[in-house]
Order: structure tokens, then C-alpha cells, then sequence
């Protein structure tokens, strides 16, 4: 009887250790069946540097289409790159990513003119993007390069001193050269002063000297291949044939990113009034002052900005800076804007300084007064977005205009949220809406950089005065168990 009970007890506790280990065996295997499907990251970085940016995220799962990446490099280079090219793995079952080792794999790499350890491709049906380094900021380029048809050419009007693309000092725009290329734009320049031999849009403008000048009439339009014209800061006036280019291109369905600077007269240094062109874009709802916008809060100061560099944290509910929430842009020597509809154009406004700015018209000093009776109080509109009904089915023009120039320049572009913003204006003029978001971001460089009074205290304090008290506080135990 006994041995019949002790096998028994053996026999219940055989089955309840069987059981125990079914349920931590299925309990196991179920967190990671859930785990490899939904993968949850935290990162507690202070630049959110080991998260993917809005809109990675916005373009990867909303794929329509399934797309291959392909990582070439040695095995032992693979795990470096899964870090951040898992991360877009694990958004979509659409896209998925290939790891290569040239040397292991030859005749793939031959396939696909590998000639790089690190060489990355982005594929979607037959077309192919190379993105130039391991980078957020490349792969969703070379994403969305790959996804997107067609060319999309940035117009940038020369002539009158606008900004340069091939200028690299401080006030040049060779990095708006440079984000627009990364981010499937090509860009041309043109001018507006003599012929054009690419065609035009509708509207085609002529300039034709007196008969006694003996010149003949020549041809002033925008190209017809421009996906958008971008007016950059001209510090002359524009003829007015050209101005009539340029209306005659948005009302006819062309597209348009025009930022002009207030009218200053500062010593040899002179903004032009550009009196014909402010009456065209007026025609369209969007009245540019004759005034410099003035921050008063003091709050640009903590990012070391000027108060004629006014501070924006205030959008408004357009596509164009929907996504801009809690994120700060800076607009040097700005003017104010007013916003209303006309019968062909509608127009609202995009951003406006706080409450705490001011709009002078003083603008011959070197001195800004702020009569608080005299000049309008904030908030003030700096920037302005509208369409224009052409009276063609689809082709509606489309226009964005701001009153400052440099914000985009080289020492500003990457400022904050000011080349988010410029790049959400193209996306919204080139009708390319679902791109509009927050983009990837360089990272952050987070050194420590110490003055050479603050490295002696940090020697003396590590390497004296540490050391010192661990004797000292020895010394002391010692002493007080002698």
C-alpha cells in the first residue's frame, strides 16, 4: 500500500511538473511570437537620437508596395547597420532588408555594380536609389526618391541680388542647394531679365525696347519645366516684365515660394521697395508692410538671437505647418504680412511672432526705437500660403510667400524647425502633402567642450583632491581603532 501511494504522490507531482513547464513553454513562446511582430523601443536619449523621426515613420508604414534594402558590407560590419536599418524593417511587413557580404556573395555584388564595403540600395519594382551613407536622413531620401516619379526642379530666379546657391558664407544658399538635393529636388537657376530658351508657361511676357534703340522684342518667361520658382531675397527691383512672368506663372497654375526682406536703407546696404512685385502678390491677398517685425520677449536670446530675429512658436492649422507644433523657427530682418481672400485667390496665414513684438517702420536706423503708440503690436504674420483658381480644371496655382529671406540662409537653414518648415512648403507646392512632417536629423554633436581653468579644477579635483581624501578618510578609521 505504501509503495502504491509513494508512486502516486510521484505520479501527481511528474504530471504537475509537466504542466508547470507546458504553460512556461507557451507563455515563452508567446511573448516572442508577440515580440519579433510588435517591437517597442525607448529611447532615452536627450535628441531622440536612437528614434526614427516622424516622417520615416509617416513614409514606411504607409507604404503601397513592398521595398528591399540591400546592405553590402563584411558579416562582421552587419550588426552596425542593424541598429538602424531594423528599425525600418520593423515597421512595415512591406519592406524588408537584405544583408550582403561582397566577398561571401560575389556575383550578387557584380550583379549589382558594387564597388564599396558600406554600399546601401533602397528598391522598389525596378527602380533603384543608392543612399550615400548609413544615415536616416539617406535612407528616407533615397525612400522616397525611389517611390516618387517623375523630377521634380526647383527654379531659383537670379539676376536682381537674390541669394545664391553657389554662395557658401553665412548669407549664401548652398545648403538649401544641398537639402533640396537630398531630398528628391534638382535645382536650376534662371533668370528673368533676358530670353528663356526652355518654353514657358502660359502667360508669356515681352520686353521691347524703343523703336529708336533699335532692339527687338525678347522673350521673359518661366520655364515650363519648373515644378516651383523660388524667389529668394532680391535687393533690386524686378523689371516689370519679369514681375508679369512671375504673376502670369502662378495664375496659370505654376507654383511659387517668393520671401522678400523689408525695405531697409542702411548705409550702402539697401533693400529695394519692389513695388510692382508686392502689388502682384497683393492681387493674390497677401499684403507685404512696409516695417521691420521687432521680438521684444527676449526669449531668442537664450538661442543667442538678435531681437530683429524674431522667434516662432505660433502655427496655424495649414498642411503646410500643421505638423510644426512645439517647434521653434527664427526669421532674420522680417517684415509683417497681412492675409485676406480675393475672388480668384484664397489665402491664410502660416505663422505669426508673439505677442510681445512690434512693427517699426523706422527703417533708415541703425538704432531701433519701439514707439509702442505709434508701432503695431504683435501677434504679427510673417508667413503666408494660398491658391490661385486659374480656371482650369486641376491646375490651380499654388503659392507661399514669406517676409525674410535669410531664414533659409546657410547660418539659419538648420536652425531648429526652419529646414523642416522650408522643405513642408516645397513638399505642399509640389502637391506632395503626405511627405509634409518632421524630418530625420543630423545628430547632435553633445561634446563637452571645457576652458582651461575648468580642466585644472577638473585635474586637481579627480586627480589631488580625491585621492587625497580616500588617504585621509583612512588615516582616520586608522586612527580612531588604534
Amino acid at each position: 500500500m505504501k509503495t502504491d501511494w509513494i508512486k502516486a504522490r510521484q505520479t501527481r507531482y511528474t504530471a504537475y511538473a509537466a504542466a508547470y513547464i507546458a504553460v512556461i513553454l507557451a507563455v515563452l513562446g508567446a511573448v516572442n511570437f508577440l515580440a519579433n511582430r510588435h517591437t517597442k523601443n525607448w529611447d532615452s536619449t536627450a535628441n531622440k537620437r536612437f528614434s526614427l523621426s516622424d516622417q520615416t515613420l509617416k513614409v514606411v508604414r504607409n507604404l503601397k508596395q513592398d521595398v528591399k534594402i540591400r546592405y553590402f558590407d563584411r558579416t562582421s560590419e552587419f550588426q552596425r547597420a542593424k541598429d538602424l536599418l531594423d528599425r525600418y524593417d520593423n515597421l512595415s511587413t512591406r519592406l524588408s532588408v537584405d544583408y550582403v557580404d561582397p566577398d561571401k556573395k560575389p556575383q550578387i555584388a557584380k550583379a549589382e555594380s558594387v564597388r564599396s564595403y558600406g554600399t546601401i540600395f533602397v528598391q522598389a519594382g525596378a527602380k533603384k536609389e543608392e543612399a550615400k551613407s548609413l544615415s536616416e536622413e539617406e535612407l528616407t531620401g533615397a525612400l522616397i526618391r525611389v517611390l516618387k516619379g517623375g523630377e521634380r526642379l526647383v527654379c531659383v530666379v537670379s539676376g536682381s541680388g537674390e541669394h545664391s546657391l553657389d554662395d557658401t558664407q553665412r548669407s549664401g544658399y548652398s545648403s538649401v542647394k544641398e537639402v533640396l538635393e537630398k531630398n528628391n529636388y534638382k535645382t536650376k537657376v534662371i533668370s528673368l531679365l533676358g530670353k528663356q530658351d526652355d518654353g514657358a508657361k502660359p502667360g508669356t511676357v515681352k520686353i521691347g525696347e524703343s523703336p529708336a534703340a533699335g532692339a527687338a522684342a525678347v522673350q521673359v518667361s518661366v520655364p515650363k519645366e519648373c515644378t516651383i520658382l523660388l524667389v529668394g531675397g532680391p535687393r533690386y527691383d524686378y523689371v516689370e516684365p519679369a514681375v508679369k512672368a512671375i504673376q502670369s506663372y502662378v495664375e496659370g497654375g505654376g507654383r511659387a515660394l517668393i520671401m522678400l526682406d523689408p525695405p531697409l536703407k542702411l548705409g550702402r546696404e539697401e533693400t529695394g521697395d519692389n513695388a510692382a512685385l508686392v502689388k502682384a502678390i497683393e492681387s493674390w491677398g497677401v499684403t507685404l508692410n512696409k516695417d521691420l517685425a521687432v521680438d521684444t520677449s527676449g526669449i531668442g536670446q537664450i538661442f543667442g538671437l538678435s531681437e530683429v530675429v524674431p522667434l516662432v512658436t505660433s502655427y496655424e492649422s495649414h498642411a503646410i505647418v500643421r505638423e510644426m507644433k512645439e517647434v521653434a523657427t527664427a526669421y532674420p530682418i522680417a517684415r509683417s504680412l497681412e492675409v485676406k481672400s480675393t475672388d480668384k485667390a484664397s489665402a491664410e496665414k502660416l505663422f505669426s511672432t508673439s505677442s510681445n513684438s512690434y512693427a517699426t517702420t523706422n527703417l533708415s536706423s541703425q538704432e531701433l526705437r519701439i514707439n509702442p503708440d505709434k508701432d503695431k503690436k504683435g501677434p504679427l504674420a510673417l508667413g503666408a500660403a494660398g491658391t490661385y483658381n486659374s480656371g482650369k480644371e486641376g491646375e490651380k496655382g499654388r503659392f507661399v510667400v514669406v517676409g525674410s529671406s535669410g531664414w533659409v540662409a546657410n547660418n539659419l537653414l538648420r536652425f531648429n524647425g526652419n529646414r523642416d518648415l522650408f522643405l513642408n512648403m516645397l513638399n505642399w507646392l509640389s502637391s506632395d502633402e503626405d511627405l509634409i512632417s518632421i524630418r530625420p536629423k543630423e545628430p547632435e554633436d553633445r561634446r563637452v567642450s571645457l576652458s582651461q581653468q575648468q580642466m585644472r579644477l577638473v585635474f586637481y579635483f579627480s586627480v589631488v583632491f580625491l585621492p587625497l581624501a580616500v588617504v585621509g578618510s583612512g588615516l582616520w578609521v586608522w586612527w580612531r581603532r588604534r
